[in-house]
């Protein structure tokens, strides 16, 4: 026995005992540090796959992630969204509580402006803490007992994901048709609710648009059918209540794949119009609505290049068309008469005015304008041709024409936003110019527009071309170029991002941020010569017009490289991709949103949804001219080895516009490729598709986590 222990056992026992205890100390430390570790980044296998067009071969390592039912491609993505979690555990908490804020500023219990038709007042409200609305009506008055249509919150019980669209009413009132779909894959399944008795009826009609068009016998439905494939929206149909969809009757087939098909009753009720286009060219057809057994008539016939909207007023149908008018000028022919050679001018063409659309009334016509980049309504009086202008208030805004069911009226109801004022409703009386607010949207909590400022600034382009910008920002920011900044675009489609208010964007704006919106060529924001000016061979315009934007933001004192952020989504997120390929330097981060960054091999498989309808958009690569110019941007094609921003990448399993594959493939071609250390996360939402999540609350999850993704680069804890 040690003398040790001999001399004093129980020291021995105590030291024993210290020691043991450090040894548990020292093994729980080791274990904490193990669970702390941070994830090392999902690395994708690569499996080489040939892709060869006009004697050019490309390598595409990451071509197998598009086998969706692969169970290595759903592990990968798990990963994927693993270690974003893991990268961002920190922030959770404070996801958590941007959350509750964002929607902490929606107002609950909340209701529409109700609108009339055909002696009812229609209307949608939410009820507190319910995720979808309640789509109701009241007979004669608004005093009148409510009656509830569909309650969204009900139907949506059970499934992850719900969306609900294309609400028709039968003429007689008493037919609700409308479309459902709970995968996120915009194939929607049409019901019909008897609102009479209460029933749903055993009418349905699955693979639609989700959208349908009554007759005026109130017992035939019109519908527009999807390619279960490519989810082209390809033939109308035609249902008669109380049978079988198997037996609906082909009404018309779009046989050219580049082009699109759908159906719309005329505001007058008289006709039912087929419309079929493609990006630059349309065509329609008509019928009396009250004879749905009988036969469409061609109103003009397809020509290339030749768009054109049909409306209808008396004797005549009004047409906004481009013909011989880049900008759009608007038509009338007769009923009898309809070809092109029979078309008569109303309003010409002008160089520096895009004409957006019409709205008829019995008295007056209302003419959509945009001008200098932004929105005008002219108010024209069918009796004498006087006409006139609405008058908007701020420098930056939107305005537009809202709902307008009812003919004989002299009640223009129109819709106004900027970037500081919310969401609002008005009446306008044509004829004595006065105008009532109806509804201004609530924002809960301690929120003034006076607390901020909008502007619209201008970058100069690479050509010259001055680019429109639109920021807003909390009053009392000092232009010392440190303020963080956030600059989003899109610019594709000649889709306009208008400067419109955002509840959600305050939780930028008041932790010091500035928001801009670069209006980059490929939208109509300036007519559509814009548009023109960023698609086709003209699309790096799109691209470096918001890297121009970018570098005046930093230039003229705005903000620093280290304190810009970049975000679009889809087509938006393209640009991100072409950005970060361009000028990785500018940002200090960037969200790309369901990007559409795998351009080329995506425009060359005809087999997936919007790739034939998008070569006037894009290009065709089976056309070598195309394919060359489309590979030299296309961010996936573009990935270098080199240094690349912090980046947040989104996308949806069940996304039927963007493919989940082409964001995955970036990410993991990216992470191979850039020689950096700065983040690159992808989230991908497993239930959802190109829209995210279903709900009014349910979406905001996201935003908190790209918002906290963006506050995490630059120390914003709270």
């Amino acid at each position: 026995m040690s003398p040790f222990i001999n001399a004093n056992s129980a020291t021995f026992l105590t030291m024993k005992k210290i020691f043991l205890i450090k040894l548990i100390i020292f093994l729980l430390i080791v274990s904490a540090c193990q669970r702390t570790e941070k994830m090392n980044p999902p690395i994708a296998e690569k499996k080489a796959k040939e892709l060869v067009i006009h004697d050019d071969t490309r390598i595409d390592n990451y071509y197998w992630l598009n086998e969706r039912k692969n169970e290595e491609v759903i592990a990968y993505l798990d990963a994927e969204n693993s270690y974003r979690e893991d990268v961002m555990k920190k922030t959770e908490d404070f996801q958590e509580s941007l959350f509750e804020e964002i929607v902490g500023r929606i107002k609950q219990t909340d209701e529409s402006v109700p609108y009339k038709k055909h002696g009812y007042y229609f209307y949608t409200r939410y009820e507190e803490d319910k995720e979808y609305p309640i789509y109701c009506r009241k007979l004669g008055n608004l005093d009148a007992e409510e009656e509830i249509m569909l309650n969204v919150n009900e139907l949506a019980e059970g499934h992850t994901y719900y969306a609900l669209g294309g609400l028709s009413l039968s003429p007689n009132n008493r037919y609700l048709a409308y479309g459902v779909d709970t995968v996120s894959r915009r194939k929607y399944t049409i019901y019909i609710k008897d609102l009479e008795t209460g029933e749903l009826l055993s009418d349905v009609i699955p693979v639609t648009t989700g959208g349908s068009t009554w007759a005026n016998d109130n017992s035939t439905l019109f519908y527009t059918k999807k390619d279960e494939q490519t989810l082209r929206s390809s033939a109308i149909y035609k249902h008669k209540m109380g049978s079988s969809a198997d037996k609906d009757l082909l009404v018309y087939n779009e046989e050219d794949e580049t082009y699109s098909t759908f159906i719309y009753k005329t505001k007058s009720e008289k006709y039912l119009m087929i419309g079929s286009g493609s990006t630059l060219t349309t065509e329609y057809r008509f019928m009396n609505a009250d004879t749905p057994d009988g036969e469409f008539k061609i109103v003009q016939a397809r020509t290339e290049g030749l768009e054109y909207s049909v409306s209808h007023f008396g004797d005549y149908f009004y047409i906004v068309t481009n013909l011989d008018a880049k900008n759009f000028r608007l038509m009338k022919t007769p009923l009898t008469k309809t070809s092109v050679e029979n078309w008569e001018e109303v309003i010409a063409h002008r160089d520096d005015v895009y004409l957006e659309g019409i709205e008829l009334f019995s008295n007056f016509m209302v003419v959509d304008e945009r001008k200098e980049g932004l929105n005008e309504l002219r108010i024209i009086n069918w009796a004498d041709g006087s006409e006139h202008y609405l008058e908007f208030w701020e420098e930056v805004y939107t305005a537009g024409v809202s709902v307008n069911p009812e003919f004989n009226t002299d009640i223009l109801r129109f819709s106004y936003s900027s970037l500081t004022t919310p969401s609002s409703t008005f009446d306008y009386n044509m004829i004595t110019k006065e105008k009532e607010l109806l509804k201004q949207q609530e924002v809960v909590g301690d929120f003034d527009p006076a607390n901020y400022e909008a502007k619209r600034i201008y970058a100069e382009a690479k050509d010259g071309k001055k680019i429109p910008m639109s920021i807003v920002y909390r009053k009392g920011m000092e232009k010392n170029g440190e303020a963080p900044t956030l600059i989003y675009g899109y610019g594709s489609y000649g889709s306009t991002m208008d400067p419109r208010f955002s509840s959600v964007r305050l939780t930028l704006l008041d932790r010091g941020f500035i928001y801009a919106i670069a209006h980059v060529r490929g939208s109509q924001i300036y007519g559509r010569g814009w548009y023109e000016d960023g698609k086709l061979f003209n699309k790096m315009n799109t691209f470096t017009d918001f890297v121009s934007c970018s570098e005046h933001l930093i230039n003229d004192g705005y903000t620093n490289p280290d304190k810009l952020f970049a975000m679009g989504g889809s087509a938006g997120g393209l640009l991100m991709g072409a950005i970060v390929n361009i000028s990785p330097e500018l940002y200090k981060g960037v969200v790309a949103a369901v990007p559409f960054v795998d351009v080329v091999t995506t425009m060359l498989d005809e087999t997936i949804p919007l790739t034939t309808g998008e070569y006037d958009e894009w290009g065709n690569p089976n056309e070598k001219e195309y394919y060359d110019y489309m590979l030299s941007y296309s961010p996936y094609d573009q990935v270098e080895a080199k240094a690349y921003p912090n980046m947040l990448v989104t996308t949806g399993l069940h996304d039927s516009q963007v493919q989940y594959w082409e964001p995955a493939k970036w990410v993991a071609k990216l992470r191979d490729m850039k020689t950096d250390d700065n983040l690159l996360l992808m989230y991908c939402n497993m239930d959802t598709g190109h829209g995210g999540a279903s709900g009014r609350f349910a979406r905001y999850k996201e935003t908190a986590m790209e918002y906290a993704f963006l506050f995490m680069l630059i120390d914003i804890e709270k």
